[in-house]
């Protein structure tokens, strides 16, 4: 069964903790010389808010700022905002997320109510009709997973290797991707044309460690429990089901031991192996890649990526010595697991149990609107950005988020030319690469074309199937073509940001540049230690540990000195350490933060907080007498981490916290709240903090990088 699009940033990096239950999607305050002045452009004067935007009596006067700053701005918030019982976490993204959905169900609700009279193949039709297919329960329940049996039946029928593979071609060809992903995305040494990608997958749990681990042991056997399950509903009899489920899971257990682990995948050298068709087809004999292509209708010319030669080579042993009854195992409970949600309820009350309930600890299902509104997203999702930005996002928030982007860019700019640990040959490459980002936000300028897509009003799983096909096939049609830097790999409607290394673009979708991010009535110590920090954190991830690896062009390309390079893992060695010190979970002191699987988003939060206040002063110094004025009784300084700190306010479930630990390369949300300020100068000296205050990191592991 084809699952809703949701088209990988190859290597693109977002601000926030992937929303997704399970597995999406980010300088320092040392002056090595006076600094020169940045460009910047006049901040638009806000309108006198009537009353303050950000409530101080939130804060909790019985913690000290200084040992505790994210208690200080955030636990009473957190203590009277308990987290939903259909959701794993909640705090700033996930509220401005929930006020997103309200948005975006009242346009659902209204383009369903006209899509009858509506002009035939018009976006409002096609979202008005898969919206009302997917609330159509009584329908889809009555069908049960009779749309699934002619997939199930091809399963039932493969009788060898070619058979499988043949399978395989032919569920690709649908938009329904097996064992591993295959799409578009620029070439590491040529960005400016996009190239094929296959990629490992195949996996139901989130990482190879929950395969072997004795800590994981727990939702091995849970996860058996549902892998039965599911067959059992489609009428395997419990016996055979539960044989079957063994099967699966050392089917996966094997694709697993190929597979990467997190903090590898991270790595650009692990995500790109260039090779001609020919040379694709030595490496995995039984896979032949030429029928593989023709089959999804694509022309390959020079070659593409086999991304990870250790996965397909082990895919590739599996196909000639793996019986064909555990592949049809293996096959049939993914088509059944990709289906779960597009059929009747108790194929969605099984996967939620185990996914939802048992590995993340989420009480309850989202109610039916919500989940149906996630696969109108994942489906037409654009589509649906459309109607939202022309309800809801004014063009003069746009133009202030733009006038400080430039500010914050500039701020980054003025830094790297200070910085006195970096030689001027690399310096002059990095002002190359900053001279290239090409920062978008909102909404993309061309709005995708719909009309190949049909969607009919009462047939849920096939309206989903559809738009999975039609999305694969616009996908795959950039391969050969060249890069279009003006394409976007989030919706307008979607809270987040991003920056991909391979166009070299930083993004804003519209329903980011919000409270407490983005608030046109707020003075600027609070827009600059939101969406300035924002903008920041984006625009710092062109040179993390990732982003410092590809050139301004999008090229995985060394513009490194060796010895700046050395110089730079050696102060990002220090916040792997930083971050590798933090247990965030009291149940569990010994589960440790990953600093190296969470060190470009750490790098991104430094140098974004760094430079977005570097910013806030330089916008100050246009506006004589604002620095020293104070609201609430704070001070300009104050209230720009106190915003900062309130962004990363919220609370997570044990159990989603525990995947994210293994998964996410975020750190914890009340730990990036302190982990920058932590390094900053400018934190201690706005709140008064002494050496020896836990918000005083020690001068030497203190982290000074951009």
């Amino acid at each position: 069964m084809t699952k809703p699009y949701l088209k990988p940033l190859a290597l693109g990096v977002s601000l926030a903790l992937s929303l997704a239950a399970c597995g999406k999607h980010e300088a320092n305050n040392e002056q090595a010389a006076p600094a020169k002045p940045a460009t910047v452009a006049a901040t638009p004067a806000a309108p006198v808010a009537k009353k303050s935007v950000f409530d101080v009596s939130e804060l909790d006067p019985n913690i000290n700022a200084c040992q505790d700053f994210n208690g200080f701005v955030s636990a009473k918030w957190v203590a009277a905002n308990p987290i939903p019982d259909d959701r794993t976490r909640w705090g700033a993204f996930d509220q401005l997320a929930e006020n997103s959905l309200n948005t975006q169900h009242d346009i659902v609700d209204e383009a369903n109510k006209g899509a009858d009279s509506a002009k035939a193949g018009t976006i409002e039709q096609k979202i008005g009709w898969l919206y009302r297919s997917g609330m159509d329960e009584a329908t889809i329940n009555k069908a049960g997973f009779e749309p699934l049996k002619p997939q199930l039946e091809q399963i039932a029928g493969l009788k060898n290797s070619a058979d499988i593979v043949a399978y395989i071609n032919q569920r690709f060809s649908q938009g329904d991707k097996q064992v591993f992903d295959f799409g578009s995305s620029p070439d590491y040494q040529d960005a400016k044309m996009q190239i094929g990608y296959a990629n490992e997958g195949g996996l139901g749990l989130p990482t190879k460690d929950y395969y072997t681990k004795p800590d994981f042991k727990n939702l091995r056997d849970a996860y058996l429990v549902y892998i039965a399950k599911s067959l059992q509903l489609t009428g395997v009899a419990e016996a055979d089901a539960k044989k079957q489920a063994d099967d699966v899971l050392k089917f996966e257990t094997q694709l697993a031991a190929a597979s990467l682990s997190p903090v590898d995948a991270r790595d650009p050298k692990n995500q790109y192996h260039f090779v001609s068709v020919q040379e694709a087809n030595k490496a995995t004999p039984h896979f032949d890649w030429a029928k593989f292509f023709s089959a999804q209708g694509v022309t390959i010319d020079k070659g593409f990526s086999l991304s990870q030669p250790k996965f397909f080579a082990q895919f590739d042993k599996m196909l000639a010595s793996t019986p064909v009854a555990q592949w049809q195992a293996y096959l049939r409970f993914h088509a059944i697991d990709g289906a779960a949600n597009y059929m009747s309820q108790d194929f969605q009350d099984a996967r939620f149990a185990f996914y939802g309930e048992t590995l993340s600890g989420q009480p309850k299902q989202k109610p039916r609107w919500k989940r149906v509104l996630g696969s109108v997203n994942g489906s037409v999702g654009e589509a649906l950005g459309q109607l939202y930005v022309a309800k809801v996002f004014k063009p003069e928030a746009k133009q202030r988020a733009e006038v400080l982007v430039d500010n914050v860019r500039n701020a980054l700019k003025t830094r790297i030319e200070n910085l006195d640990w970096m030689s001027a040959e690399t310096k002059t490459k990095a002002i190359a690469k900053w001279n290239t980002f090409l920062p978008k936000i909102g909404y993309p300028e061309k709005w995708r074309d719909w009309s190949g897509l049909e969607i009919k009003p009462d047939n849920y799983y096939a309206n989903v199937e559809a738009a999975g096909k039609f999305n694969y096939q616009y996908d795959l049609a950039k391969i050969g073509k060249p890069t279009d830097r003006k394409d976007w790999g989030m919706t307008p409607q979607t809270v987040n940001a991003y920056y991909n290394p391979t166009d070299n673009t930083i993004n804003f979708p519209a329903a980011i540049l919000q409270p407490p991010f983005f608030d046109a009535d707020a003075d600027d110590a609070i827009n600059y230690g939101g969406i300035g920090a924002v903008i920041g954190h984006e625009a710092s991830h062109g040179f993390d540990d990732q982003g410092s690896q590809f050139d301004g062009d999008g090229n995985n390309k060394n513009w490194w000195t060796k010895d700046d390079s050395a110089k730079f893992v050696a102060r990002t060695d220090k916040l792997v350490n930083q971050f590798n010190a933090y247990t965030p979970l009291k149940d569990k002191p010994d589960l440790h933060v990953n600093g190296k699987l969470t060190l470009g988003e750490n790098i991104a939060d430094l140098g974004g907080l760094n430079v977005a206040y570097d910013a806030l002063h330089t916008a100050l110094k246009t506006q004589p007498g604002s620095a020293e004025q104070k609201v609430d009784g704070y001070t300009v300084d104050q209230r720009f981490f106190l915003n900062w700190a309130r962004v990363w306010r919220g609370s997570v479930r044990e159990k989603q916290a525990v995947v994210y630990l293994n998964t996410d390369p975020h750190a914890p949300a009340s730990l990036r709240a302190i982990g920058a300020p932590s390094n900053m100068e400018a934190f201690a000296t706005a709140f008064q903090c002494k050496t020896g205050d836990a918000m005083v990191r020690p001068a030497d592991t203190q982290v000074k990088i951009w």
